[in-house]
């Protein structure tokens, strides 16, 4: 049955020794009063060493609350609570003596999804009915994992799947990779158009058999980690991709939407509708690929990471450039959200704190100019207008306005990136995107096959 589907697929989802323990087994290899009370000593004794020996145990509880659930209970350093994505979030007899016992085991909901069924959704259901987990994971699952088997006909079937080799991009996999500490996160920075290289090296990663295990990212980072962690398809997020950047090089639309520059120059109102309509009522929860985004809260002064909620709202609080964007309103605690990059344009570290082994950080930031023209101690604004208006004067660089704001707003980021780029963590990429400008959304499929580029990278990552 589906307990027994799963307990076979530990020999593929765990790298190293491991054992799967269940009461059957424990009463074939100690005697069938192993679990009697008056036998406490030596199986606490015999478990320690199998703990010992192996680098993952397995302890599958009975379907009731039995002294051997009892054990795997005391015994566990992390517990999984399995559920069918699409049946109702009901909490189970033994799930209700979770939140008093095992306080020291991190709990973890893990929803098994049909390939041919719906996307997930209601996840925040499952989570809410469940305030012990901290953190949940969809799986994807093939047809057998859901099949009625006879343990013979179960271990038959399982035999000739053990025949081929592990795909490291199955969920099952992933799983594995996120309890051993092995999860390899992908992070995207923001920089504005030159973000649509990123689709790109999404590409490049697939191609070169490296999985994603947890994604997020910054500003436009942040939209196209949420594009490909809701589906997984590098071809659908290309689409979507291509189809909203084309929205962001419509003048038309943009000039609707000005208004009285107050607190920015656009209401916000058709930037909003560009990004829920390519992520509809999505929730974080619902996503295939553990998400996160980061926006800058101006109320609290703080860094917020979001990792929960309204998928499109969030996006485009991470995008809220000053000047130009409205804060957006947390609907949570109605704190004012802005541009992530203002504060972590690159947030590797935030992976690295959830959990990650390996973070691959994709760089798209602008680079600045340093040989800016010296003017001297006053700067006359009629003498640099002349200057830029008459051709046949000599060109002067010095920065504008937004140019100055925008540069201020990434000073505390370039210690932050420094660390990054140095640290043994992180895997850093910077795609050559350096004479794009950070509107020129209209260049999407010159600036998307900027990766191709990455081939010596891209080996380098494979081999690793």
């Amino acid at each position: 049955e589906l307990n027994g589907g799963c307990s076979y697929m530990k020999l593929i989802v765990f790298p190293g020794p491991a054992l799967l323990l269940t009461s059957d087994n424990i009463k074939q290899r100690l005697g069938s009063a192993a679990l009697d009370s008056i036998h406490e000593y030596r199986l606490t004794s015999w478990l320690g060493q199998q703990e010992d020996i192996h680098r993952i145990v397995l302890y599958q509880a009975d379907s009731t609350l039995t002294p051997w659930t009892q054990r795997c209970i005391r015994q566990a350093d992390c517990i999984l609570i399995v559920g069918l994505g699409d049946q109702e979030p009901t909490v189970g007899e033994l799930e209700r003596m979770l939140e008093n016992t095992a306080v020291r085991a991190q709990k973890q909901l893990v929803l098994l999804h049909k390939e041919d069924g719906p996307l997930p959704s209601r996840t925040v259901e499952w989570l809410n009915m469940r305030s012990w987990c901290s953190a949940h994971l969809h799986l994807h699952c093939p047809r057998r994992v859901f099949s009625k088997r006879s343990l013979p006909k179960l271990i038959e079937m399982y035999e000739r799947v053990f025949q081929k080799p592990p795909d490291r991009h199955s969920d099952f996999s992933r799983l594995a990779r996120v309890l051993t500490g092995n999860a390899i996160a992908l992070v995207l920075g923001g920089g504005g158009a030159r973000g649509c290289s990123q689709v790109g090296v999404i590409r490049a990663l697939i191609e070169a058999g490296i999985p994603v295990d947890m994604i997020g990212g910054t500003s436009i980072g942040a939209f196209m980690s949420a594009l490909y962690a809701e589906e997984r398809s590098y071809n659908q997020m290309r689409i979507k991709a291509r189809q909203w950047a084309m929205v962001m090089n419509s003048v038309f639309k943009t000039i609707l939407d000005l208004t009285y520059p107050i607190t920015s120059m656009f209401s916000g109102a058709a930037f909003n509708n560009s990004i829920n309509n390519i992520f509809k009522d999505k929730q974080i929860e619902d996503l295939w690929i553990p998400y996160f985004t980061i926006t800058t809260d101006i109320t609290a002064s703080a860094m917020r990471v979001h990792t929960d909620g309204s998928l499109w709202r969030y996006v485009r609080a991470s995008m809220s450039l000053s000047g130009y964007m409205p804060p957006l309103c947390d609907p949570k605690d109605g704190h004012l959200l802005m541009d992530g990059g203002y504060i972590n344009n690159l947030p590797a570290d935030v992976a690295r704190s959830m959990g990650a082994k390996v973070v691959i950080a994709i760089d798209v930031g602008s680079r600045d100019e340093t040989d800016l023209t010296n003017y001297g101690d006053c700067l006359s604004g009629w003498w640099l207008l002349w200057k830029r208006w008459n051709p046949l004067a000599e060109k002067v660089k010095v920065l504008n306005m937004a140019e100055i704001q925008t540069r201020l707003a990434y000073v505390c980021c370039v210690r932050q990136l420094e660390m990054v780029k140095n640290s043994d963590y992180c895997e850093y990429i910077r795609p050559p995107i350096d004479r794009y400008g950070t509107l020129d959304f209209g260049k999407f499929d010159e600036i998307c096959v900027m990766s191709k580029m990455l081939e010596s990278k891209r080996s380098q990552l494979a081999q690793s």
